[in-house]
């Protein structure tokens, strides 16, 4: 065992004063534990790409510069071990954890003399962003005393050369990054120089407050701007509310709402994101999103989530997770696409309207289109693991999702508390909380309660709670036990939202639902185990349904047929949910440009049989539909 692993994590920190203070706090990474299905797709994402990658790929092989090689020494390294990082301590898998070390140690030993790290080949500010996250997660998992110094000697150097070189291209767009961690040291060291230089980062960064606050890009664009680049703006989300930390001023407060709201009337996506591929492409189901953009937005989501307090970041947070993440990547873990759509008929290496991308963009494989991703991807399912609980600042808990895991920590009056999540959520609508304490304490647990619940009920120890649901949280302060128990049912609706040409998508929960084209995988490129793979629909698949409803009252029409939840449930054969309607083909709907053609005008009349349509999670189908037209009776 390293020395590291013998380190212990350390506690959560507030803010420290001129600072805001932030509603939550983050856990240290490795408090929280997936069970079940998540830890299964952790598992499966250890035995997949991020445990093999670097044995296959080139860029993050023992020739990386940010290893000491001559090869790839820009964002990919860092990209990986951001990712890689959070799984091994996540997963407390010792093969992982050794695997992290390897990038950490060389880093912590490249530091020259002015206080500069990494690559020599470049002085890219950007990729030093993300590595200097990476130290952060590790510092916090371990207590490594090597990383506050390097930090505090980093940012020396860069608060006396940023004049001189200030932040330009891609640094100039994510430089809240660079603010994210100028904080997080501030509030462990109190060092003034470091807000000051987060102010100064501030003014180098596109001025991204006053783009969400009257936002520009409501059209289709068609040119490029890093004002525009989808996973730049989702990135961007959470500086004016880093920023709001600073200043306290309302219109950095308010920018992050005003901008999701924005990208969502003018791009927004079925599965919680707006379009891009790679620039802001409108509300069609063909316009693609990147991969880079769904991990990014969710650990943006994380953030706002601490930042704020409010269950409507985790709302979105848990539509992204549960429905884009899975959806682009194969089921195993050996393929991933660039971009993927809403409506995605085939995924082939054939031209498409996509605003900046090539033609195999959607395919399954090592780096279709460009290898960011193949480096980016990892962080997903780790960071949601470490941020489904936080701490509140009255020394209590938040649960911010409810996917099966195990949480420990220390609570008011430094008591330590474990509470254990049993369940199969988004899946399934009961949860169930068992609390351990190392001695009776009186804390308060804030208990998310998701806007599509119309009627939840809590109860503790079999007595039934009143609830006072605010900002999206319930809480419940009381003298807490060991063995109590707090049981939440989180009833699900289907529902349907309207979408382009009076089309529909179908929701229970937080899981989107879409109809699975039968796949057939055909090797394109490239070897096994990480192959790049066109995916056809299966002889005599169909995929032109409109869907039969009474008035859209979708709970109506629906049959929700569920069974038991597998290792892999994002697979469209073993989806543990099924949603069982009624529609009917419509011929005239037919594929355009190698994708499903612009969907027909709702109400539509068709003359074709009714047939059984049966729904499955969006993650869960990689050819799918998920917004259809409605048919007249």
């Amino acid at each position: 065992m390293t020395i590291e692993m013998k380190r212990k994590p350390t506690p959560p920190v507030a803010n420290r004063s001129p600072l805001q203070p932030a509603a939550l706090m983050n856990l240290p990474l490795g408090a929280i534990r997936p069970q079940g299905w998540l830890k299964d797709q952790l598992l499966i994402q250890a035995q997949g790409f991020t445990g093999r990658l670097p044995d296959h790929w080139e860029d993050l092989n023992a020739n990386s510069g940010w290893l000491g090689g001559t090869g790839e020494s820009w964002e990919r390294g860092p990209y990986y071990v951001d990712g890689l990082l959070p799984l091994a301590y996540t997963l407390q898998d010792e093969a992982l954890i050794a695997k992290a070390l390897g990038w950490i140690e060389w880093t912590l030993g490249s530091q020259r003399e002015d206080g500069q790290f990494g690559p020599k080949t470049n002085d890219d500010w950007w990729s030093r962003m993300v590595m200097a996250k990476v130290l952060t997660q590790h510092y916090e998992a371990t207590g490594d005393e090597r990383v506050i110094p390097f930090l505090l000697r980093y940012f020396r150097y860069q608060a006396a050369n940023l004049d001189e070189r200030p932040l330009t291209d891609w640094a100039e767009a994510r430089g809240a990054e660079n603010v994210l961690i100028l904080q997080w040291l501030y509030n462990r060291t109190g060092e003034a120089f470091l807000l000051e230089l987060a102010e100064k980062t501030q003014q180098q960064t596109l001025g991204w407050t006053e783009i969400f606050s009257n936002f520009p890009y409501w059209r289709y664009q068609m040119t490029f701007d890093h004002r525009v680049h989808v996973v730049n703006v989702l990135m961007a989300l959470k500086e004016p509310a880093l920023r709001y930390l600073q200043t306290g001023e309302a219109r950095h407060r308010e920018a992050p709402y005003r901008g999701i709201e924005s990208l969502m009337q003018y791009h927004g996506q079925v599965h919680g994101l707006c379009s891009g591929d790679e620039w802001l492409a409108g509300t069609s189901p063909t316009q693609g999103v990147e991969l880079c953009a769904v991990v990014e937005y969710m650990f943006t989501l994380e953030q706002l989530v601490r930042i704020y307090g409010d269950g409507y970041f985790a709302d979105i947070l848990e539509k992204v997770s549960f429905n884009a993440l899975p959806a682009t990547i194969s089921p195993d873990w050996t393929s991933r696409q660039y971009v993927q759509q809403v409506n995605q008929i085939k995924c082939t290496h054939e031209h498409r309207n996509w605003t900046e991308n090539r033609d195999d963009a959607n395919m399954f494989g090592l780096e279709p289109n460009f290898g960011c991703c193949t480096a980016n991807m990892h962080q997903g399912w780790p960071k949601l693991a470490a941020h489904l609980w936080m701490a509140t600042p009255e020394g209590g808990l938040a649960a911010v999702s409810y996917a099966p895991c195990t949480v420990t920590t220390t609570v008011k009056n430094n008591v330590t508390a474990t509470i254990e999540v049993k369940s199969a959520y988004p899946f399934e609508e009961g949860i169930q909380l068992s609390i351990q304490v190392s001695e009776s304490a009186e804390f308060p647990l804030k208990l998310r309660i998701p806007a599509w619940c119309k009627d939840p009920v809590v109860s503790v120890n079999g007595e039934v709670q009143t609830l006072d649901i605010q900002a999206g949280f319930a809480a419940i302060e009381r003298m807490w036990h060991s063995g109590d128990s707090i049981i939440l049912l989180l009833p699900m609706q289907v529902e349907t939202d309207r979408r382009g040409n009076d089309a529909i998508s179908v929701s229970r929960g937080p899981l989107v639902y879409a109809l699975p084209i039968g796949e057939h995988w055909f090797k394109r490129y490239g070897s096994l185990p990480f192959a790049d793979w066109e995916l056809y629909p299966e002889d005599g698949a169909v995929w032109n349904y409109g869907l039969l409803l009474n008035d859209l009252n979708a709970e109506s029409v629906f049959e929700v047929q569920t069974s038991p939840v597998t290792k892999q449930p994002f697979f469209a054969k073993d989806a543990p949910v099924r949603l069982v309607g009624r529609g009917r083909r419509i011929p005239q709907w037919q594929e355009v440009k190698h994708s499903a053609g612009e969907l027909p005008l709702s109400p539509i009349t068709s003359s074709e049989p009714i047939e059984r349509i049966e729904l499955v999670p969006y993650g869960s189908a990689r050819l799918r539909i998920a917004e259809f037209p409605v048919v007249k009776e």
